[in-house]
């Protein structure tokens, strides 16, 4: 699960509310080892996203960098191109 967290800093344009909010929930689905919670647990996994989401804005919000922002879609070809490599043709996925 966690391989599909990105990278969200130094990026241009910068990473969006739904980006980090989509990192977030991969992280709470890792830790708790749950992609959907049971009712007893939907409360609590749902205030852990939102509570990791604001950590990764505030997160954001403070890093600074000296390096010039990434192009999301020249990262996007690189890992496709890793993909193609360790695994063959990889089928286009919707956004």
């Amino acid at each position: 699960m966690c391989r599909n967290i990105r990278p969200l800093f130094n990026f241009e344009p910068a990473a969006t509310e739904e980006e980090m909010r989509a990192s977030a929930l991969q992280y709470v689905r890792k830790v708790s080892g749950s992609t959907k919670p049971s009712q007893a647990n939907e409360a609590a996994f749902n205030q852990a996203v939102e509570e990791v989401t604001e950590a990764t804005r505030r997160l954001m919000d403070s890093l600074v960098t000296t390096a010039p922002p990434k192009d999301r879609e020249v990262e996007a070809a690189k890992r496709k191109a890793a993909a193609e490599k360790r695994f063959g043709k990889v089928p286009v996925a919707a956004s």
